[in-house]
């Protein structure tokens, strides 16, 4: 059995949603321990069957039966343990998805995880419902989303420059090319995401900053070249940053200990 796997929605609801995973112990007979999972920009959404995860966040310890959780945007490692016949199905949102529906206001939401009802969700799906049928409810709703909205929301536009910089970006460049004022830009963010635009900026960066690492030979792809490629100042501040999101040195980190995202 394979713990950790990946789905992908049609590229157009791809515009929403970044992957769907799924951590499958559900023919296990022991716990899955002290597993990790590294902020990535995303929101998840959590579809629990059978017993239970035990998730850490920087802010407290949730215990989650079985059930639908949303979880925030995380600034640090999340750690997991994960009962014997437990499935979780994760729907992964990009950073902006959940501005398209103006009544959430996520700005004091981080770092956090909340339990919600079927009802809440603004697409009918159940708790045990399977990979297929939930790619099929996505790709559904999120195809007929995109339709609707063809124009892009200052959210999504703001992520989008951010993504498409060699160079680190400031607010001030973004506000510029946006022509929309410095504080309205972090208004809209913060409400829509619980970030500001410089936190997103840090994570986007420490991510590309990982995957690097891990798809790279790091015999040949010195610690120093992952710093200077990903514009931090030198070797020493990378670490620094580093040490702030894994507790650990990049020479220190195992990706077999973390859910980290398949090469595509």
């Amino acid at each position: 059995m394979q713990l950790y796997s990946e789905y992908y929605v049609s590229p157009k609801a791809e515009r929403f949603v970044n992957k769907i995973w799924c951590l499958d112990n559900s023919i296990g007979e022991s716990l899955i321990e002290n597993k990790l999972v590294l902020p990535n920009g995303c929101f998840n959404l959590a579809f629990i069957t059978g017993n239970s995860i035990e998730v850490h966040t920087s802010k407290m310890k949730y215990e989650m039966g079985e059930g639908i959780y949303f979880c925030s945007q995380m600034t640090n490692k999340v750690l997991v343990n994960m009962q014997p016949k437990t499935k979780v199905i994760i729907l992964q949102f990009h950073t902006w998805t959940l501005s398209m529906f103006s009544k959430y206001d996520l700005s004091d939401f981080l770092d956090s995880i909340i339990k919600i009802n079927t009802e809440e969700l603004p697409f009918k799906t159940q708790i045990d419902s399977d990979i297929e049928s939930l790619l099929n409810t996505i790709n559904i709703y999120f195809e007929e989303l995109s339709g609707l909205h063809s124009e892009k929301n200052v959210i999504e536009k703001i992520c989008e420059i951010i993504k498409s910089q060699e160079e680190e970006i400031s607010v001030s460049e973004i506000s510029r090319d946006l022509k929309l004022s410095q504080r309205l830009l972090q208004i809209k963010f913060k409400t829509a995401t619980g970030l500001t635009i410089k936190k997103y900026i840090q994570i986007m960066k420490f991510r590309k900053s990982v995957d690097q690492m891990v798809n790279s030979d790091l015999e040949k792809l010195k610690l120093t070249d992952v710093a200077l490629y990903n514009k931090y100042f030198d070797q020493s501040h990378f670490i620094k940053k580093f040490k702030d999101v894994t507790k650990t040195t990049p020479k220190m980190f195992d990706p077999k200990s973390y859910f980290l995202s398949h090469k595509r």
